[in-house]
């Protein structure tokens, strides 16, 4: 298949375009580069370098490569950040998405996988997460991915658009040739191994008190590489469905901090500050319909493998793509 990637070239993009092109396929990558890095396109997809909120950037590649289908990484996501600037939340991941549907649309491409958040469901009810908790998110980036499903529906009824939303949380973890290098890091994996390489002095601990065994929260996480055979399973699928990906389990931020500690042999000092508003102690997906549904199952289910290939990419990148 010829699969158009929009975001190749961040993070969770750049990997998945990887495996869709290890496993046979043609992509092309679309990338404004504000947060994705040119060194992180793979030197074997075709590459555009275009702005999904312009309108002609996109109708204008859409039409050129005419692709079997599409995965849309392209999005704004730092939590914080969108409770102090909606604007931006909405404009990207809701105004710019429509760019790119209403160009799919006009080129007659029927094939959509979303790159979508459990924080749609907002604080959940109860944990395993799975798809039938009500989606209630309570910030306004997960606002924006509820918005962005719901106007999937839409067209799917409307234009006959074939999608399929993939919710999950923590991507984590690098391919031998690609990894995480966010401009603004929030992700803990990255800032925990940045100590460990010396770029920071302490790991902060937002909150101890939790009700959980070690009283730090729970969150999932999932091998960026499992992330991507997700992806490639639901381009299967004939009509739209919407599924959570996650580990069934999730880990706290002191074993993450502890099998940092094992995996680079150093020492890693904490600090612990206050609990940031709105963290709910634990955050787990369950899987489950995806794995009876599509046969996934996660291959680096294990937080020691998805620590370890981290941190094999951060040894090799210290400063991550350096752009």
């Amino acid at each position: 298949m010829h699969i158009f990637v929009t975001g190749g070239a961040g993070y969770i993009g750049s990997i998945c375009s990887e495996e869709l092109i290890n496993a046979g396929n043609k992509v092309t990558i679309f990338d404004n580069l504000t947060e994705g890095h040119r060194a992180a396109v793979d030197s074997r997809a075709t590459f555009i370098k275009g702005d999904l909120a312009n309108r002609e950037d996109i109708f204008q590649a859409m039409e050129k490569t005419k692709p079997d289908a599409v995965m849309h990484f392209a999005a704004n996501a730092l939590v914080g950040e969108s409770m102090t600037n909606p604007s931006k939340y909405f404009r990207n991941n809701v105004g710019a998405g429509i760019n790119l549907l209403d160009a799919m649309v006009e080129n007659r491409v029927k094939k959509f996988i979303f790159s979508s958040t459990c924080a749609t469901y907002g604080t959940p009810e109860k944990i395993p997460m799975d798809e039938r908790l009500p989606q209630k998110p309570i910030n306004p980036y997960g606002q924006s991915k509820l918005m962005f499903e719901q106007i999937l529906s839409w067209y799917d009824k409307i234009h006959g658009l074939v999608y399929v939303n993939l919710r999950y949380f923590n991507a984590a973890g690098a391919s031998e040739q690609f990894g995480e290098d966010h401009r603004i890091e929030t992700h803990l994996i990255p800032n925990v191994l940045k100590v460990a390489l010396g770029q920071k002095d302490k790991v902060e601990i937002y909150g101890e008190e939790y009700a959980t065994p070690d009283g730090t929260c729970i969150r999932d996480f999932i091998h960026i590489r499992d992330l991507a055979t997700a992806h490639m399973l639901a381009l299967g699928r004939t009509t739209s469905a919407s599924y959570n990906l996650g580990s069934g389990e999730g880990f706290s931020v002191r074993q993450v901090i502890d099998i940092a500690r094992k995996v680079t042999g150093t020492e890693i000092p904490t600090v612990v500050k206050e609990p940031r508003p709105g963290d709910p102690p634990r955050l787990v997906a369950s899987s489950h319909k995806i794995a009876s549904e599509l046969g996934w199952r996660p291959k680096h289910a294990r937080l020691l493998p998805i620590m370890e290939s981290a941190w094999a990419w951060h040894k090799k990148h210290p400063n991550g793509y350096g752009d």
